[in-house]
């Protein structure tokens, strides 16, 4: 018997032990429906247990007895089968209906199917009957089970109709292969073929329905699941914010205890973020220094507000209780055990490098890498922003002064990534300018008397400059406005009379210009006035001006056009390095409707006709390279030596009289070329070395590794600024191994032996002296000049 069962029922029990093996795979995902598909099971198989025993059996060598026993079971199973065949199909209804209110409506066509069959146990021969010889018979509603199934597939094929209706395609092909499957099971059932096979097929089309199913319901369990992800980063991202938010306004009201340190925290957050960023940090280890300096004044809270407001110099008694504010801060954000790095930048960040720090006078390494990273942006935003007792210092200033720090006060790693971000963050330099005034000036300006007021200076350089403006008289004045034009340099822009910021801010003037067109020469060489009687046809009123702008190398053009003369003034600078700015102030003036144009074509050397000769500092003895006078940053190089191992090149080294800053000096440039030519079309910048110890990559095939050191011999950089200034002979010599190149020399206490590493170079390398405002003379290399060439 048991080997008949599954030789019979052998494809029907397959697929129950599928949809059973699938559902035990899904025993923790809530599938819709799914105590149904285990009454399918369970009533599947009690079909596939009729059909194995329900047989028609001879019924030849029984006793009466036995005979009647046969036929009742027989009867019995054959009953119990065709009730339970449309209760299959009811609960596949029922499933597919599962979310439905009227669902529980198609049990009837399954009641009335199953009341016509029930009646055989009681001797009817309505629907069917088993005569004595144990043989079936059927009656005259033998087919009402039929009637049923249409029923059913009417409505499977109507669900299926109002799912591709409602763009749910996926399950309108599902429902409509389960009606064709159907349709294959009444076949079966009219030809009287195999029970199993029906059987089969019927379970078939539930198992195709659990698997779709449990496709929809993963796929809207992972949509749900996204949609939480989104909603629980959502919620993170407004957390942060929040977080970020509460932060931001507590560091201002510290802030605000001195407005002129407004937005100090933001700034220096801002800063550590991006010196952490540029030395390889984790996203998570930048946002916690952005935060620790965000709050890396808090203990400014205990200090009282006359002391931090005070503009004067703070008395040693003052001083020691603003040394109190980072033991101050530590303690307040100590309490804070879920961010524990939050003291850290409070409590270090004045901490020095060489140990001469507060509070507690770390040294080197001893002292937290973040609050060493706080330490520098903290310095460098004091600096550059407005105090109490003084305005910004100067951007060339803060770099010097960062570059003295290196290596005492600052972490040297740290203090070379700011020096970065200063030498690139070129938009800051723009806005600062801007703010005062170099690229726009105000609109309306009154000027009294000469000097009284003095508009922001304009930059003049190679790209023409046009101002254009009207000029009246002043409310107060009855005579006729006198304009003037002064020619100055600062480091600020801005024209000074004050001895100390004169002194501080470089401050020299060229000469001025005055409404007579009458020249007064300061700093100038020369200035050369040329009028033009034609009237222009630019000027549309008598008090409409416009001012023009040139300045190539040493030598100025300032053309002033008005409506029925013009004059060119040609100036003729002292030399190449200084900035030229250009101020309106003058006597009676009102100057309204001011608007600066600068040219985006840069003006040909031959532009400005010169008045007076060149002036040349590189008259001195020349070796066998030609000398070479530097007025700029990088502006010239001398000849290219091809690097090899034990090159020696030396030279003489003198900053030009502007010189001012640490890193006005020579620069060696190493560079990959194919003909050893500066600025050639196969010119690769791979990277550059101060005599200062800066060393700069500038191409990724190229890194660094830093050896700067301040001998006994060094003093201060004071001193080292004049050892460059009276002039100083230098010796660099270059060591070749693999691919690394150390590049050595020693002058005023700075030793440095830099190694550059070239990992992705495919020129040959070569080194050219260069510089910042310096003349180099009397070049010798140890390699014959063919190496070079």
């Amino acid at each position: 018997m048991l080997a008949n069962y599954f030789i019979t029922n052998f494809m029907p029990l397959m697929i129950i032990i599928a949809l059973m093996a699938m559902m035990y795979v899904n025993r923790d995902v809530k599938i819709p429906a799914a105590s149904l598909f285990k009454v399918v099971i369970a009533i599947m198989l009690v079909l596939t247990v009729i059909s194995t025993i329900n047989l028609d059996t001879s019924i030849d060598g029984m006793t009466t007895e036995q005979i009647a026993r046969t036929v009742k079971i027989h009867t019995l199973l054959t009953a119990t089968g065709y009730i339970l065949r449309p209760c299959l199909i009811l609960i596949e209804i029922l499933i597919i209906l599962n979310d439905k209110k009227y669902k529980y409506f198609t049990i009837i066509p399954a009641a009335i199917n199953g009341c016509i069959f029930a009646t055989a146990l009681f001797g009817s021969h309505v629907a069917f009957f088993i005569d004595e010889n144990n043989h079936w018979h059927a009656g005259p509603l033998r087919n009402s089970i039929f009637i049923s199934q249409l029923f059913y597939l009417v409505w499977l094929l109507v669900i299926s109709i109002n799912s591709f209706a409602h763009k749910n395609k996926r399950k309108s092909v599902v429902l409509f292969v389960m009606v064709l499957q159907a349709v294959l099971v009444a076949i079966l059932e009219v030809h009287a073929v195999e029970p199993s096979y029906t059987d089969a097929i019927t379970a078939l089309c539930i198992f195709e329905y659990y698997i779709f199913l449990s496709t929809v319901y993963r796929q809207r369990l992972k949509e749900q699941l996204d949609d939480y992800v989104v909603e629980i980063e959502d919620a993170g991202l407004r957390l942060e914010k929040l977080t970020k938010e509460v932060i931001a306004a507590f560091a201002n009201s510290i802030d605000a205890k001195d407005k002129y340190t407004h937005g100090h925290s933001s700034r220096v957050a801002e800063y550590s973020r991006r010196l952490a960023q540029m030395n390889g940090k984790t996203k998570e280890e930048c946002d916690e220094i952005y935060y620790a300096g965000l709050l890396h004044d808090i203990g400014k809270i205990g200090v009282p507000e006359n002391i931090i407001t005070k503009e004067g110099k703070l008395t040693a008694e003052e001083y020691d209780m603003i040394k109190q504010h980072p033991v101050l801060g530590a303690q307040i954000l100590g309490s804070i055990k879920e961010f524990p790095y939050l003291s850290v930048g409070a409590k270090g960040h004045h901490e020095r490098y060489d140990g001469k720090g507060y509070p507690d006078g770390l040294k080197g390494d001893e002292i937290p890498e973040m609050a060493r990273i706080i330490s520098v942006a903290d310095a460098y935003d004091a600096m550059s922003s407005k105090r109490s007792y003084r305005d910004p210092i100067p951007q060339q200033k803060v770099r010097e002064e960062i570059v003295k720090g290196t290596g005492n006060q600052f972490d040297p790693e740290y203090a070379r990534l700011m020096l970065h971000l200063i030498d690139e963050d070129l938009e800051y330099a723009m806005s600062e300018r801007e703010e005062n005034g170099d690229f726009a000036l105000k609109d309306d300006i009154i000027v009294a008397e000469n000097r009284s007021v003095v508009s922001d200076g304009i930059l003049l350089n190679p790209f023409k400059t046009t101002i254009t403006m009207s000029i009246s008289p002043t409310d107060e004045a009855k005579g006729a406005p006198s304009p003037s034009i002064i020619l100055f340099d600062s480091l600020d822009g801005k024209v000074h009379s004050d001895e100390k910021e004169v002194k501080d801010l470089n401050y020299f003037e060229y000469g001025e210009i005055n409404k007579e067109l009458e020249t007064t020469v300061i700093g100038a060489r020369k200035m050369e006035v040329k009028i033009i009687d034609k009237e222009s046809s630019r000027i549309r009123d008598h008090g409409d001006f416009i001012i023009e702008g040139v300045r190539i190398k040493d030598h100025a053009l300032v053309r002033l056009i008005g409506k029925s003369q013009s004059a060119e003034i040609t100036v003729a600078l002292p030399d190449n390095t200084r900035f030229l700015f250009l101020a309106l102030s003058g006597t009676n003036c009102h100057y309204q409707n001011i608007h600066t144009y600068k040219s985006d074509a840069e003006s040909p050397e031959d532009y400005i006709p010169r008045i007076a000769e060149e002036i040349s500092y590189i008259n001195g003895p020349v070796g066998n390279v030609p000398n070479v006078q530097v007025d700029g940053y990088r502006t010239a190089h001398s000849e290219g030596f091809k690097i090899m191992d034990g090159l020696k090149i030396s030279f003489h080294a003198k900053c030009l009289p502007t010189a001012r800053l640490v890193w006005h000096c020579p620069f060696i440039d190493i560079y990959g070329s194919d003909t050893g030519v500066v600025n050639d079309y196969s010119y690769r910048d791979l990277a550059f070395m101060r005599f200062d110890g800066e060393f700069w990559e500038c191409d990724p095939g190229c890194s660094a590794q830093l050896n700067v050191e301040k001998t006994p011999e060094f003093q201060n950089w004071d001193v080292w600024k004049k050892y460059n200034q009276d002039g100083f002979d230098a010796v660099v010599t270059f060591k070749v191994e693999d691919n690394r190149i150390t590049i050595s020399t020693e002058n005023a206490g700075i030793s440095v032996h830099n190694v550059a590493i070239m990992t992705d170079v495919d020129k040959d390398i070569y080194a050219a002296i260069t510089g910042d405002q310096v003349a180099i003379t009397n070049i010798h290399t140890n390699m014959p000049k063919i190496i070079f060439e």
